[in-house]
């Protein structure tokens, strides 16, 4: 079925249009959002590439539309698709908001943008991750492409920029992305504090730390393993866990051949795919996290809700939530041996992680969880809504 047949009745309400590339990261990062909208009077549709949550999402009452979606840059013939489909999806429902979540969405939502001059467009930049995080060529080339693109989208007048993190604003602004009047700061997607929640960490004989992430090299994880293998010489009870799937549509991707080396080599394990991390939480004593750049991430705040010590790199993002000796522990971007130093730290001094743990805990439920942040983003939505274009 078209797109544009979808959606032939006039609603009564005014419809927020999610487009997001993969259904799962919907579901993990924007669901609590998207009830809160639901439950304020919005109709809510989900634009996004499906593979196992369209059924979940549409038993919220939400409507869901397939949208061929390509998180990599390498396919543009795929990309043509996608942006068409958007045209037609958008001209044919008239949302009143339309969210575009990450840059892929945003970059595949250009011809909308120029096309529909009075529809509201909300640009979520969620992170700077790969093409901001390292200088080389090819990088360089293609960073400067997405920049151009960024400028002529969001500057115009029909646009707006929500970013997650003072960095991340600041870099923007300097390449001249987004106005001051029309940019917005919300500190991620928030954490759900029932659901994460805290338990008692017990003590065992092989205290487990976790490193929850997609398997990219750009979240550190070579780092954490080089840091496992020297914690391990010292402290060889220490367990370390790699939870999180891998990502081919990604450069910066880990291949399977090369996480199974180090499983053999018994230095990690390598979990996968979790859908229970409250659980997976609740088990580990350390949350690690040392990735080059992050916008908000939202293992830190799961894990921060859960009261576990974090420690991360000291990049946007991470320094947000994990605080040097109030929530956790900084350490320099690709400094094995600090890392190792910090581990050994809080494994070695469990009232420190304690003490972390709390102080975490009670930073997310002063300023981090969903309620909060759905709260303002829904006062944002009605601004935008009532502004004139």
């Amino acid at each position: 079925m078209r797109p544009q047949n979808l959606f032939t009745h006039t609603v009564s309400t005014p419809t927020i249009l999610y487009l997001v590339t993969e259904d799962w990261y919907f579901w993990s990062h924007r669901l609590d959002l998207a009830r809160h909208a639901r439950d304020a009077g919005y109709t809510v549709v989900v634009g996004t590439r499906t593979h196992h949550h369209r059924a979940q999402i549409e038993d919220e009452g939400f409507r869901c539309v397939e949208i061929p979606f390509e998180r990599s840059l390498r396919h543009p013939l795929r990309d043509l698709r996608a942006i068409w489909r958007v045209v037609c999806l958008i001209r044919a429902l008239r949302p009143a908001l339309v969210h575009l979540v990450a840059l892929k969405p945003i970059l595949l939502a250009c011809l909308s943008i120029l096309c529909f001059r009075k529809t509201r467009y909300l640009h979520a930049v969620t992170g700077l991750g790969y093409l901001f995080a390292g200088g080389r060529s090819r990088r360089r080339r293609l960073r400067s492409f997405v920049v151009a693109a960024l400028r002529t989208l969001i500057n115009r007048t029909n646009s707006w920029l929500v970013v997650q993190n003072l960095d991340d604003q600041a870099l923007l602004t300097s390449l001249s992305i987004g106005t001051p009047q029309r940019t917005c700061l919300i500190a991620g997607s928030g954490v759900d504090t029932e659901q994460f929640s805290v338990t008692t960490w017990k003590f065992t004989d092989r205290p487990l730390v976790i490193l929850p992430a997609r398997m990219l090299r750009d979240k550190g994880i070579e780092e954490f393993v080089a840091a496992a293998r020297l914690v391990k010489q010292t402290y060889p009870m220490a367990h370390f866990a790699l939870v999180g799937p891998t990502d081919r549509d990604n450069l910066a991707a880990i291949s399977e051949s090369e996480l199974s080396s180090w499983v053999q080599e018994g230095v990690v394990e390598w979990w996968g795919l979790r859908e229970d991390m409250a659980a997976i939480y609740a088990r580990a004593a350390i949350v690690c996290l040392p990735s080059y750049r992050e916008g908000f991430p939202k293992a830190l705040i799961e894990a921060a809700a859960c009261g576990r010590a974090l420690i991360a790199t000291d990049v946007p993002g991470c320094r947000e939530i994990c605080r040097h000796e109030q929530t956790g522990l900084l350490v320099a971007l690709g400094d094995v041996p600090q890392l190792a130093k910090a581990l050994i730290r809080l494994l070695e001094h469990p009232e420190t992680r304690e003490r972390l743990g709390a102080a975490a805990r009670e930073l997310v439920e002063r300023s981090f969880s969903t309620g909060i942040i759905s709260a303002e983003t829904l006062a944002l939505y009605a601004r935008l809504i009532e502004c004139t274009l």
